[in-house]
């Protein structure tokens, strides 16, 4: 078994099993974090309670952000295992195929795919380390760690920042398209494709995708027009 594992995942197959692994438990984090960040349309006190009960999932049964902090650790080594099986499956494409096809309709659809694959995927990257540094260790956050996550979360995205917030919703509509290309490819890898499920399926990715970008971009809108203050 020690040596079939690597062996698994040296293969093609295993690399695009492991990206679509990794990126389903990416897409139901992202799920699960958009709902936690939609409860601030229900108020201060409820946003506040949830950010507090993250913290302390578990107590008293283990210590304080035990649980949160071993989701960060599953997350992390989601993200470096999705990335790292990327990485390799684009270097083995391009050494497998050194001219490319010819074909326009062909080299318009996989340039498209590539370019929102990779140049998203760096700009998602910069952003995840932004939002760390913003709302996790509050190194940029104007309100520091002295606040409540209600007011870390305004603070963010007053409308005096506007910026803050156009960067915000360009990231996360760079997350929608790389989450519509990912899921289409997760389901593909995976063996759902079928041509009697592929309408379905693609109306399942556009559909998910469309829902977290609305999601995660609905708050910062909100703040900075005013609707959540």
């Amino acid at each position: 078994m020690a040596i079939a594992i690597p062996a698994i995942y040296r293969s093609t197959v295993g690399k695009k099993a492991v990206m679509a692994v990794t990126g389903g438990i990416l897409v139901l984090y992202l799920i699960a974090h958009m709902v936690g960040n939609l409860k601030i349309f229900m108020g201060a006190e409820d946003f506040n309670h949830y950010a507090h009960w993250l913290r302390t999932i578990g107590e008293p049964a283990v210590p304080r952000r035990t649980v949160l902090t071993l989701i960060e650790v599953v997350l992390g080594v989601s993200i470096v295992l999705h990335m790292w099986s990327a990485v390799s499956l684009a270097r083995r494409a391009s050494a497998a195929r050194p001219v490319k096809y010819q074909s326009k309709k062909k080299s318009h659809a996989q340039g498209y795919a590539v370019r929102t694959m990779r140049y998203g995927g760096v700009i998602i990257a910069v952003y995840v380390v932004w939002h760390l540094l913003d709302l996790t260790f509050f190194v940029v956050n104007p309100k520091g760690s002295d606040a409540t996550p209600y007011e870390r979360m305004v603070a963010d995205f007053d409308p005096a920042r506007w910026y803050i917030t156009v960067w915000y919703v360009l990231a996360v509509v760079l997350v929608g398209l790389h989450l519509h290309h990912g899921i289409w490819s997760a389901f593909q890898t995976l063996g759902l494709r079928t041509p009697r499920r592929e309408r379905a399926l693609r109306g399942l990715a556009a559909s998910v995708a469309g829902l977290i970008t609305l999601g995660f971009a609905a708050v910062p809108l909100s703040i900075t027009f005013g609707w959540v203050s």
